[in-house]
C-alpha cells in the first residue's frame, strides 16, 4: 500500500532529525589546517581553492596530478573497481571542500535541504551558495571562498546596514552586502574597484562595483552554480 503525502512528511522530517543528532553524537567540528592543494589532487580535479593561483603554471594540480600520499603516484597506473558508494563519497567530500565547510556542518545543511519544499538536491547546493563567504567571492570581492571567509571574519562587510563576522550567514532577497564604511580606506578595497569586474556576477546578485555593494536579487537557481558537482549522488550517499 503506497505511503500517503503526511506519511512521507513525517518519514522525511525523521530522517532530517536522525542525520542532525548523529552529527551530535559524532562531535564531528574539525577545521582542515593542511595544503589545499592535496584537496584537488586528491579528488583528481581542479577545485579553485586558492584564486588566481589555480589558473597559473604554480598550480600544484597542474604538475601532479596523481592523488598526494606515499603511494599517490603508482595509484594513479593501478585500476581499481570503483563502487557506487566511493562514487557518492567523492562527491560529498568534494562539495564540502569547494564550500568550505566541516562535515557538522554539510549534515546540518542537508538536514535542512531535506524539510523544504522542492528538490533536496538543488536546496541544498542553493544554501551552500548562499553563505555570505561564497556571496563575496561571487560578487569578485575576494579571489576565493576562503579569503572572502576571512574578509568575513575580520568584519569587513555588513548585510543590511549591520557590521557581521559570520561567514555561514545565509543571504536571501532584498539584502544589501556592503563594504563597511571603515574599511574602505584599506589599500585593498581600494584597488578593488579597479580589479572587481574582472569577472562577471551571477544574475541573482546585482552588483555596485563603484560603492562596494550588492543586492540580492532572487534564490540561486541551479543553472547559476557553475561548480562541477553532481547533487544527485550527495541525496543518494544520505540515502542509504
Amino acid at each position: 500500500m503506497p505511503a500517503t503525502k503526511e506519511e512521507e512528511s513525517l518519514s522525511r522530517f525523521a530522517l532530517a532529525d536522525g542525520l542532525r543528532r548523529k552529527g551530535e553524537q559524532k562531535g564531528i567540528m574539525a577545521k582542515y589546517t593542511g595544503s589545499v592543494c592535496k584537496l584537488c589532487r586528491r579528488e583528481g580535479e581542479k577545485l579553485f581553492l586558492k584564486g588566481q593561483r589555480c589558473y597559473t603554471p604554480k598550480c600544484a594540480f597542474e604538475r601532479r596530478e596523481y592523488p598526494p600520499g606515499d603511494h599517490g603516484r603508482q595509484a594513479q597506473w593501478r585500476r581499481r573497481r570503483v563502487s557506487e558508494y566511493w562514487r557518492q563519497l567523492r562527491e560529498k567530500q568534494k562539495t564540502r571542500r569547494v564550500y568550505n565547510v566541516t562535515e557538522r556542518q554539510f549534515r546540518r545543511y542537508y538536514a535542512e535541504a531535506l524539510q523544504t519544499r522542492g528538490m533536496t538536491g538543488v536546496n541544498l547546493l542553493g544554501m551552500l551558495e548562499r553563505r555570505l563567504d561564497n556571496v563575496v567571492y561571487r560578487l569578485n570581492f575576494a579571489e576565493s571562498r576562503a579569503q572572502g571567509r576571512l574578509l568575513v571574519t575580520h568584519g569587513h562587510f555588513s548585510v543590511n546596514g549591520r557590521r557581521t563576522d559570520i561567514p555561514s550567514m545565509l543571504i536571501k532577497p532584498g539584502d544589501v552586502i556592503e563594504v563597511r564604511e571603515g574599511s574602505r580606506k584599506r589599500t585593498y578595497f581600494q584597488a578593488l574597484v579597479q580589479t572587481a569586474e574582472s569577472r562577471a556576477a551571477p544574475k541573482w546578485l546585482q552588483r555596485d562595483t563603484a560603492n562596494l555593494s550588492a543586492r540580492v536579487i532572487q534564490e540561486p537557481e541551479r543553472g547559476d552554480i557553475d561548480a562541477n558537482l553532481n547533487e544527485q549522488l550527495i541525496v543518494e550517499f544520505y540515502s542509504r
